[in-house]
């Protein structure tokens, strides 16, 4: 794999985008097809941005990098975020997302830099960035009810404000419009719904973007008054935990009910808990195969032992693996399929591939 990756990239770009992250002590996250910066940036000054703060970049060539882009983009103004989409072998895949703290500062990088040469032959496309944020989900059952469906999907994924359910002529069974906080959301949302909900319910659904309502882009960025459906954040229980590994609320048993969903495996959470410092509950926070492990111990089974199975490469930039967990004393083996981005060799990709298996059963368990 090492090898196949070395014969793509152009290995003098990749030490230069090294040597540049070094030098100016730029920090990239990389994660779900993407490598992103800031978000916001370690120091901001100012709010988030607002509606058409964001531009859409493409004919990048596929071995620049971030060491080019990012000074490019931020000669224009402060980038907010800067997010530049991988494959999985090493290379860009030929588009990113930049946002600034103003539309004016996205205005002025659209008329300056669209049709700016990189490198000779290479001439950068510079447009506004549409930034959906509803989806439109088909072939719910009929029985579906709004608020139920909007308690599933706030437990499958993040980021669900609202829900509006169609049904009538020319729709089969039920279908809804689904409005979440940004297009990040939603377009992660769109990834995994699909399997989630055949996994979760056995369902069939079909899901794509929603674009038939018009948006009135020159409006300010002011939020709409919530709709009485919509959970309050003071609501939201507080955890020491980060959003997808928190417990989240169950999934609603006349959903269930109505779908004939399965139910996952149940792992029993600790039925002690002993006084921990904050330092520690965020070492495990952010170590899924640790949290694991200590779950574990405390109901008083074995260690978790992983077998991984390499899969395939996909399309969207991922490595694709099957995994079996094995916990001794537990009921069940815990199986499944998990996705990384590549990593610098086999054996760190094995290790964030057992990461995202912990992960994926401590979700499961979360989700109940």
């Amino acid at each position: 794999m090492e090898n196949m990756q070395c014969q793509v990239l152009n290995m003098q770009r990749v030490q230069a985008l090294e040597a540049w992250l070094k030098t100016t002590n730029t920090n990239l996250t990389q994660v779900n097809g993407q490598r992103k910066y800031g978000g916001p940036p370690e120091v901001w000054d100012g709010p988030p941005p607002g509606v058409r703060c964001e531009v859409f970049i493409s004919k990048i060539p596929r071995d620049t990098y971030e060491d080019l882009l990012i000074p490019l983009f931020s000669s224009v103004g402060e980038l907010w975020e800067f997010r530049l989409m991988m494959n999985f072998s090493g290379q860009n895949r030929g588009f990113a997302y930049a946002k600034y703290g103003t539309a004016a500062m996205a205005s002025d990088a659209i008329r300056l830099l669209n049709g700016y040469m990189l490198e000779p032959g290479s001439h950068l496309s510079v447009r506004r960035s549409t930034e959906k944020k509803k989806l439109f989900i088909g072939d719910l059952p009929a029985v579906t009810k709004q608020e139920e469906l909007l308690q599933v999907l706030r437990v499958l994924v993040e980021g669900v404000e609202r829900v509006s359910l169609k049904a009538g002529v020319g729709i089969e069974g039920v279908s809804a419009i689904v409005a979440f906080s940004s297009h990040h959301a939603a377009s992660m949302a769109k990834k995994v719904l699909l399997e989630e909900f055949k996994k979760k319910f056995s369902l069939n659904v079909s899901i794509k973007w929603h674009s038939v309502e018009k948006v009135n882009l020159e409006d300010p960025p002011c939020p709409q008054k919530a709709p009485s459906i919509l959970l309050p954040s003071s609501l939201k229980p507080p955890s020491a935990l980060p959003p997808h590994l928190a417990p989240s609320p169950s999934v609603p048993p006349g959903f269930c009910r109505a779908v004939g969903g399965p139910t996952a495996p149940k792992l029993p959470y600790p039925r002690h808990s002993s006084p921990s410092s904050s330092q520690g509950k965020m070492v495990l926070a952010g170590c899924p195969v640790l949290l694991l492990q200590k779950m574990c111990e405390a109901n008083g089974f074995g260690q978790p032992g992983y077998e991984m199975f390499y899969s395939h490469a996909g399309s969207d930039g991922f490595l694709y693996f099957n995994y079996k967990l094995h916990i001794h004393g537990a009921p069940t083996t815990f199986e499944g399929l998990v996705m990384i981005l590549p990593g610098p060799s086999a054996s760190n990709m094995l290790k964030e591939a057992e990461r995202a298996a912990a992960q994926q059963v401590l979700q499961r368990r979360g989700r109940r």
